[in-house]
């Protein structure tokens, strides 16, 4: 439960599509996903989209939150936010801010991307800290790593098996390289309905938080908005899934094939 909301933003790392005639977001778009650990109903996360500015550049702002509530909150308090500043011409992160609050774990991190000194600037504002971070223009963060590839990629550019990399920077760790492998097509049950989807398995570290290097799986929606429908996840202690309850404000179609 210390990473959940880490682990549920791998639901958001993945290619998408690539036609940027057919933009996959707006401003407005909202997701509500629920999440379980083993048999709880553990917590709820949000994705809020909005439009800003960032030193004259028009961005869009995302909003991320993740609670936990009920009976698991008894056990362990998730109340993690995290935001991205991302531009709209050209998907870049320009600011990255992170406070989590996991069980009396806290973290207070913000983060500025300067593209002309090739460097990020990561503020550690719970223990006063000032880091820079070399960065390239085609680094990521968190959450801009999904919308950036929900408008530039498309599956026919995959093949099963292929795999994407992918540098990211989100934390005082440093830029790491994240690999996401394109495993097909399934059709899964939702709340909403049957969804045909996308299915994808991040390589991820192990030890830390998972079982083991492949024990993400995630599912994103065939159509032209690709959100996120489901993730399960094997940790090193139990069990994580996390499903779609709500939407708004989408670009596209939601594709149902059947209540």
């Amino acid at each position: 439960m210390k990473k959940i909301l880490i682990i549920f933003s791998f639901l958001l790392v993945m290619p998408l599509t690539a036609q940027k005639k057919h933009s996959a977001f707006k401003s407005g778009e909202w997701l509500k996903f629920r999440i379980h650990y083993g048999f709880l109903n553990a917590s709820y996360a949000t994705l809020n989209l909005s439009t800003d500015k960032i030193d004259s550049i028009p961005v869009y702002h995302v909003v991320g939150r993740g609670k936990t509530t009920g009976f698991a909150s008894i056990f362990f308090k998730v109340d993690d936010t995290y935001e991205s500043y991302f531009g709209r011409n050209d998907g870049k992160p320009y600011r990255f801010i992170r406070k989590i609050n996991e069980g009396g774990y806290t973290k207070d991190i913000e983060i500025d991307f300067y593209y002309d000194q090739e460097k990020a600037i990561l503020k550690d504002n719970k223990n006063g800290k000032e880091f820079d971070i070399p960065v390239h223009d085609e680094v990521q963060d968190l959450l801009s790593a999904s919308y950036y590839f929900r408008n530039r990629y498309g599956l026919e550019e995959f093949e099963i098996g292929q795999s994407l990399d992918m540098d990211m920077l989100f934390d005082d760790d440093g830029v790491y390289k994240f690999k996401l492998k394109f495993l097909g097509k399934e059709v899964i049950r939702t709340k909403f309905g049957k969804v045909e989807c996308l299915k994808f398995r991040p390589v991820v570290q192990s030890g830390r938080v998972f079982k083991e290097k492949e024990s993400l799986t995630l599912w994103v929606s065939n159509d032209l908005n690709k959100i996120p429908v489901r993730i399960k996840a094997d940790l090193a202690v139990g069990s994580l899934k996390a499903d779609l309850d709500g939407y708004n404000g989408l670009r596209n179609q939601f594709k149902i094939i059947m209540r």
